[in-house]
């Protein structure tokens, strides 16, 4: 006999489960609407070489990646944004800009397994394409905002920083971009020592390694006075000080226009995948030390695969991540309940009368369910109550000779003798906000 059970980091979902996944969904899709993002739809495979380019060395290490039956070497997607840009580079390349892409989907990474962090999990992602203004950057972090205020979260933070910072040390004191990548990767871990120790062992200088350590401890709620200590400790590197200015005129965009969040600014903060070139940001709630989503600036990506040189900006939100926030914050979903009905036909021959009526419940938009069991209305009703159902249409032999019903309200434990018109007006006067 096969082993029934599941591939560790996979998950079933049960209907209160997903039901609460479907929620979080919902509110990405009406955020991408609001702000004008149109939905795409990429492939769950895409080639090795695609998404590995710029992906970072650990999370190269973490693909599904294997050889497909014609040979070519083939992952599961671990995050968007590759896919998009192969998108824009190719099928879009002539589409005006600005872009404004959005998509929503499972990711698979061979992560080991633990809270919030799972091989297979889901995101929606937002990809603003051809713009290298401030305001794109703030766009994207206002839509994250709308969208955790949306669900009901509550003292979430944003951690926010600029990649710019501390490549610009590194690339005036002429480190390779694979050593860039691997100092970076490093610091992405919080491993800073290892980080510092490799610097030693590149030959930077001790300028270098002091004004680095210094980064690494510089951090703050106040944007302002963060940003001058940060100034006054890479005043010597021009491209630190180009990528400090841009950091800043984002946060004082973010503030002239009234967005308000918690955020932290932190001058050492790193993301673990390579493209990015600008500001980056994770999302974080107190009860949880893993970020709700991410995102950032990419000025090459969609270059480096044979498209135009196009800016970019986006950001993925972990949808099954903010789920688990929510019930950590118990967060009551915000949701027009429709009240559900079970239609019971008292005797065989109006089985078919109740399928009809049935019918024009849900015509009318109500949840019905019909007594397909047998059981006696005692055990239909035992098992209504069971599975939280408001309504009972009772379908029988005599109330239907003048064309009525029994409808029988569970929650208020009342019955009316009434016609099928009149009970779908009762039921969906009923319809409640939860």
């Amino acid at each position: 006999m096969p082993s029934l059970k599941k591939i560790r980091g996979m998950r079933d979902f049960l209907p209160q489960e997903a039901e609460r996944m479907r929620y979080v969904e919902r509110i990405a899709r009406e955020i991408a609407h609001l702000y004008g993002y149109e939905e795409i739809i990429t492939p769950v495979l895409e080639s090795y070489e695609l998404l590995s380019a710029k992906a970072g060395e650990e999370l190269r290490q973490r693909m599904y990646a294997f050889k497909d039956l014609g040979g070519r070497k083939v992952a599961l997607r671990p995050e968007f944004t590759a896919s998009v840009a192969r998108l824009v580079a190719t099928t879009l390349r002539n589409y005006p800009k600005p872009l404004r892409l959005f998509c929503i989907g499972s990711l698979y990474r061979y992560d080991e397994p633990q809270y919030g962090r799972y091989r297979e999990f889901w995101q929606s992602n937002y990809e603003l394409i051809g713009s290298n203004k401030p305001e794109a950057d703030v766009e994207i972090l206002e839509l994250t905002n709308h969208l955790i205020t949306r669900t009901g979260l509550k003292n979430y933070s944003f951690k926010i920083g600029h990649v710019g910072i501390i490549r610009g040390i590194l690339a005036q004191e002429k480190i390779k971009g694979e050593d860039q990548n691997r100092i970076m990767h490093l610091l992405d871990k919080k491993e800073w020592n290892a980080a510092l120790q490799t610097l030693k062992q590149l030959n930077v200088s001790q300028k270098c390694l002091e004004t680095i350590k210094k980064l690494l401890k510089t951090k703050g709620e106040k944007p302002d006075e963060t940003i001058k200590t940060i100034r006054k400790t890479v005043k010597d590197y021009e491209d630190s000080i180009k990528a400090l200015e841009n950091l800043n005129q984002i946060l004082q965009l973010v503030k002239e226009a009234k967005i308000n969040f918690k955020m932290n600014i932190e001058a050492g903060f790193a993301r673990g995948l390579e493209y990015y070139t600008g500001i980056i940001f994770e999302i974080f709630v107190p009860e949880m030390e893993i970020a709700l989503g991410g995102g950032g600036r990419y000025n090459h990506l969609i270059q480096l695969f044979g498209g135009e040189p196009t800016p970019a900006v986006g950001v993925a939100h972990g949808i099954d991540r903010i789920t688990l926030a929510m019930e950590k914050q118990n967060v009551q979903l915000k949701t027009l309940k429709k009240k559900k009905a079970l239609v019971i036909p008292l005797t065989e021959d109006l089985r078919a009368k109740a399928t009809e009526i049935a019918a024009l419940l849900r015509k009318a938009g109500i949840p019905v369910e019909t007594e397909i069991m047998s059981r006696t209305v005692t055990r239909a009703l035992q098992d209504a109550n069971r599975r939280n159902i408001s309504f009972v249409v009772l379908v029988a032999p005599k109330e239907m000779k003048e064309n009525k019903i029994v409808l029988k309200d569970l929650e208020k434990r009342k019955q009316h003798i009434i016609t099928v018109k009149k009970a779908i007006r009762t039921i969906l006067e009923n319809t409640s906000t939860q």
